[in-house]
This record gives C-alpha cells, structure tokens and sequence, in this order.
C-alpha cells in the first residue's frame, strides 16, 4: 500500500506525499525489525498515530516561534498521514463509547481513568487520539 501511493506521488510530483510516505515507511520499517515480524493493522494505526502526534508537537512549536512555513508543512504533513487512518469519530460518537465502557468497567471516579482508558483504546482502534479519548474520559468521571 505505501509503495504504491509512494509511486504515485512521485509520478504526480507531489514532493509533500512523497517525503511523508518515505518517512511513514522508515518508521514502520523500524517498528517491524525492533519487533522481528510484520505490523499488525493495529500496530500500523498506532505507528501512524505516533507520527502526527510528532506533527502536532512540531506544530505547537512552530505556532510558538510563529513560523508560518513550518506550520503549513506540519499541517500538510498530518493531512497525509489521516490518510493512513480509519474515518475518525465524532465527539458524540466517542462519548457514547466512553461512557458504554465506563458502565462496562463499573468506574465511579477519576482513579478508575486507567481501567477505563485499558478497555476503552482496543475499541477505538486508531479512530480517535488516545488524547481526545482521555479527555472525554475525564470529562464523563468528573461527572459521576
């Protein structure tokens, strides 16, 4: 699948796809020799997570030290890399997750936030950030 898009980045000139790619690529190279055997689908999400989570921090420093180029290319960057990602959930639809395992785990407080991000990240499977899931998780705690 990257090769492929790789191939038809290059033949269309689009140097942004092809830089992220190739970087996309390396790291899933890395995670497959670190772990001696292919990705799973779940570990490719997670790998593709942790590069737009590098994004985002590149982005925030970028905003910071107000550097117009380098914000454009981070967020270009990341669009490349939502690509590689299922159709994200909505804020209701993460909610009702949320709130279905909270119920599912039996949590009445926020030192229960632990067991239910533990069953709740299996579920979102790269659908959402592990940042949006603990937010709306301490959100729902607070709550009860």
């Amino acid at each position: 699948m990257l090769q492929d898009d790789l191939a038809s980045a290059m033949k269309a000139g689009n140097d942004t796809k092809k830089w992220v790619i190739r970087m996309l690529k390396s790291a899933v190279q890395l995670a497959e020799v670190s772990k001696m055997q292919p990705l799973t689908e779940d570990e490719f999400l997670s790998t593709v997570q942790k590069e737009i989570k590098t994004r985002n921090e590149a982005l925030a420093d970028a905003q910071k030290a107000n550097r117009q180029d380098l914000i454009d290319a981070a967020l270009a960057e990341i669009e490349v890399l939502k690509t590689y990602l299922p159709a994200q959930l909505g804020e209701e639809e993460l909610t009702e997750i949320v709130r279905q395992t909270i119920t599912e785990v039996s949590a009445n407080s926020l030192k229960d936030m632990g067991n239910v991000m533990k069953a709740l990240l299996p579920k979102l499977q790269g659908r959402a950030t592990n940042s949006d899931a603990s937010r709306i998780v301490k959100e729902e705690l607070n709550k009860a």
